[in-house]
């Protein structure tokens, strides 16, 4: 009986290590049924033990929420980048007024701001519409393949941006997926734009594209109307302090003319029309 006992325990044996349970875990033997019996016992104690558990201890008051940064209305985000703009006396301290600018969003998807490049000096002020990747990678307006066929386009009437005119836009940052600006990224920045105009003091305003030409003429024709016309450009503080008007007019858009070479004839003409106006 001991040896079939002992065959049974072996064989019991043989199987667990075959299972993978070839290790013990404890040193000494434990009863299982005793441990599921004394479960049962502090189960039924449970009731009397939980009235001698002290309640828990209130919990901490939470501070409270702090308010939200106020937003600005752009209305109030145009004013601030009008004081700004007012305050500066030249065109280094504009720059510095708008790199320090916090009131149009495209600042914080930009890779750089693109204030201007060409000459102050220059007897022509180019002010386009936004910067594209090449602007932003450059830090520089006109600089993409827009940018060099203007550059091509202007040399024809001697112009050049060393000696001849000055650049910029009515954005100073790009839009991202060069997208159309939106009428407040064109508020808020117009007030930079307007003293751009009125520190450079140029000859001749040369609106290069639709969105520059309605923002900064007030029009609401299309770009085919407002080409080949001239304006007289006033900012609000021009008109203060009764400065006489800049003569304005309207290019196509180089990028325009490059999905359309067609237009390129009345571009020409219009090329010519500011050489005229040089000219005289």
């Amino acid at each position: 009986m001991m040896d079939r006992n002992r065959q049974d325990m072996l064989a019991a044996l043989a199987w667990q290590c075959e299972a993978g349970a070839d290790e013990a875990i404890g040193e000494m033997p434990v009863d299982r049924y005793a441990v599921a019996a004394d479960a049962r016992t502090l189960a039924d104690a449970g009731t009397t033990a939980e009235a001698k558990v002290p309640a828990p201890a209130p919990a901490a008051a939470r501070p409270r929420p702090q308010a939200a940064p106020r937003i600005e209305s752009p209305d109030e985000t145009a004013r601030e980048a009008r004081t700004l703009a007012d305050a500066a006396d030249s065109l280094e301290a504009l720059r510095a007024a708008v790199d320090e600018f916090d009131g149009c969003a495209l600042k914080e998807t930009a890779t750089n701001l693109v204030f201007s490049d060409g000459t102050p000096e220059g007897r022509v002020m180019f002010v386009g519409e936004a910067p594209g990747g090449d602007e932003d990678r450059q830090g520089k307006p006109f600089v993409g393949v827009s940018g060099q066929l203007l550059d091509k386009m202007v040399s024809c009437i001697g112009l050049d941006r060393e000696t001849g005119f000055y650049i910029t836009n009515i954005l100073f940052w790009r839009p991202p997926g060069n997208r159309n600006p939106t009428p407040m990224e064109i508020a808020v920045c117009r007030p930079f734009v307007e003293r751009h105009i009125e520190l450079v003091k140029p000859e001749v305003l040369v609106c290069v594209g639709g969105t520059a030409a309605k923002t900064l003429l007030d029009k609401t024709d299309g770009i085919t109307k407002l080409r080949g016309r001239w304006f007289d450009y006033r900012t609000p503080g021009m008109a203060a302090r009764d400065e006489p008007a800049i003569p304005a007019m309207t290019l196509f858009h180089p990028a325009y003319l490059l999905r359309t070479p067609g237009q390129k004839r009345l571009a020409w003409r219009d090329l010519l029309a500011l050489k005229a106006k040089l000219d005289d």
